[in-house]
């Protein structure tokens, strides 16, 4: 069976329509949870892809986040095996920041809905074949610049970065195609959660979108699994029983 590593980053955030889009192709998912104070794996050689999600602070802080050195690390173990990797906000900063960003903590709230542009870089890419022109809730903290180099395959109505490819095998969205309206409401409640002024407003959005937000999803999911061949399953290393059974006496 297909096993995917998901990184959970709050309480509020997870992979929401995305699960019944995974599941539906018989692909199994494990949430990490280091944000409870849980190690990250150093490696997962049972594992054939790594999700990265949204989370509620800049990746430069690093005082409320301690666990990234460990979740870099994971990354680059995935990136390493030529393992996929996609990361959703929170996420998809630490994939550009992996690829040579520079990561920064301003502007804090970028919570916006916008419609995605294909770019030239994009061109042939399923993922931004399937989002183009597409109205997309945008929600991160923060921001990363690009490096030289890696030129963003979805842009926004200002121009601004909503994804990149920095290899074969991984994403990096600004966009969250996981969110729904439910999970918005648990931010509002998650306790001490800084949000933007205006999350009311995002969270009405949400709801008169939702029909149109799920079409979206199932477009993103169609082709994440495509450009990243999701459906195959990578050779694993053998399990080997650390106490072996005893052989029964004749």
């Amino acid at each position: 069976m297909k096993k995917f590593f998901v990184v959970q980053h709050s309480y509020a955030e997870f992979l929401g329509p995305i699960e019944k889009q995974l599941e539906s192709r018989g692909i199994g998912f494990q949430y990490l949870r280091p944000f409870l104070g849980h190690d990250l794996p150093t490696s997962a050689p049972q594992h054939d892809a790594l999700w990265l999600l949204g989370g509620p602070y800049p990746i430069t802080e690093t005082e409320a986040c301690p666990w990234l050195p460990q979740e870099y690390r994971l990354m680059e173990y995935f990136r390493k095996v030529g393992r996929p990797t996609v990361g959703i906000g929170f996420g998809g900063l630490l994939v550009a920041r992996l690829a040579g960003g520079e990561a920064h903590e301003e502007p804090y709230f970028n919570a916006y809905w916008t419609t995605a542009r294909k770019t030239a870089a994009g061109a042939q890419d399923p993922l931004a074949a399937a989002v183009d022109g597409r109205e997309v809730l945008v929600m991160y903290n923060g921001r990363v610049d690009l490096p030289q180099g890696l030129d963003p395959i979805l842009t926004d109505d200002d121009g601004r970065w909503l994804a990149v490819r920095p290899d074969a095998t991984s994403y990096g969205v600004l966009f969250r195609p996981e969110m729904k309206p439910g999970m918005i409401e648990d931010m509002i409640m998650e306790d001490n959660r800084p949000l933007p002024d205006h999350i009311g407003d995002l969270l009405q959005q949400a709801r008169e979108r939702w029909p149109a937000m799920q079409q979206t999803t199932a477009q993103i999911a169609l082709a994440l699994v495509t450009a990243l061949d999701l459906m195959t399953e990578r050779r694993k290393m053998p399990v080997f029983s650390l106490n072996p059974a005893e052989p029964k006496e004749s």
